[in-house]
């Protein structure tokens, strides 16, 4: 009998012992992996590191996010290098219980990027990858596009704000006409000199052939009417996307004709994101005929700064009157009126 367990928790302590046999004290292995490598440590890393290894969750719960986001301190930190990516992937490959990653706004470059990408080909534990903000640039963002067509089990991406191109969007578009896990993915504020959005098709096309995708962040793309149109013509055969984020593109009154259409139609989306667009009080019209009439599903529409006056944003509040299921419209930024500010309780 175990020391210390009576007859009725022999079987608790036991589980308790093989639990922590499996858990690995990550910041000694960081250390030693350091002193193997040569490598210098990052008093960040290391930090997080002494932090996680306090925390019950580890022990008891399916899954553990380690957050080494460089942004995400008071104080400054001592933001990771792609050297000190290779010693921390060296750790995690034997901390099968860490299923998240947050690396956002360090200073990974391409090596960094290859290493991290490599390492998620053979991985089968990590199910939430962040990289916001490092600037991997198109390069490196073909890793990960080659990554997810690997990869089994990866379920969150995020590579806003890395700099990507065409070519990687293009990529990414295609390996996530095969891949079965991915759920939600960030392609926020890429790098675009063309005016043609072929990518925008090519992740439209995606859209037609992609069942498991649940939340898709298309922010900052340069995003026309041709596109949205697009966009919309291929979520008529969708039926598993949630939430879509076109936040910050140039989408005008016109273009938002079709999101109207798709919406007295579409079942299925839930979080609609047009925050920073050109809708106008034309285009707040259109989405709210079909929130009013047909749709019953959306529940968060985002028009915030989109240059509507009284006229528009009544009638959106006049939809949620009779739409019981939109729970949320974000509508600051706009032009406020009387007749606005008598029906802002709605919102």
């Amino acid at each position: 009998m175990l020391l210390g367990c009576n007859n009725d928790a022999v079987t608790l302590c036991f589980v308790f012992q093989q639990v922590m046999s499996v858990c690995p004290d990550l910041h000694q292995h960081y250390v030693q992996v350091c002193q193997n490598l040569g490598q210098p440590e990052n008093p960040f890393i290391a930090h997080v590191l002494q932090e996680a290894g306090k925390n019950d969750e580890i022990i008891w719960t399916k899954g553990f996010t380690l957050n080494i986001a460089g942004n995400s301190h008071l104080v400054p930190v001592q933001r990771v290098t792609d050297d000190n990516l290779q010693v921390l992937v060296s750790v995690l490959r034997t901390a099968a219980f860490v299923t998240g990653l947050d690396l956002g706004y360090n200073v990974l470059t391409d090596a960094g990027a290859k290493t991290m990408a490599t390492f998620l080909q053979g991985n089968e534990t990590l199910l939430h990858m962040r990289m916001t903000g490092n600037k991997i640039g198109e390069k490196s963002g073909m890793f990960f596009a080659s990554m997810l067509q690997i990869n089994p089990t990866l379920e969150k991406l995020d590579l806003g704000d890395c700099d990507i191109g065409v070519q990687c969007l293009i990529a990414t578009a295609s390996a996530l006409n095969q891949n079965k896990s991915v759920k939600a993915i960030n392609l926020n504020h890429p790098l675009l000199f063309s005016q043609e959005e072929e990518t925008t098709v090519h992740l439209a096309l995606m859209l037609k052939n992609n069942s498991s995708l649940v939340e898709l962040h298309l922010c900052k793309h340069e995003m026309k009417n041709f596109g949205v149109e697009r966009l919309c013509e291929a979520l008529y055969e969708n039926s598993s996307l949630r939430y879509l984020d076109l936040a910050r593109n140039k989408i005008t009154s016109e273009g938002v004709k079709f999101l109207g259409k798709l919406l007295k139609w579409n079942q299925t989306l839930q979080i609609l994101d047009l925050n920073a667009n050109r809708l106008e009080d034309d285009g707040a019209i259109y989405l709210s005929e079909a929130l009013a009439l047909y749709n019953r599903t959306l529940q968060v529409l985002s028009v915030v700064s989109n240059n509507i006056s009284g006229k528009g944003l009544v009638a959106l509040s006049e939809a949620m009157k009779t739409n019981t299921e939109l729970s949320c419209i974000y509508i600051w930024g706009n032009k406020f009126d009387e007749a606005t500010c008598m029906v802002s309780a709605c919102f």
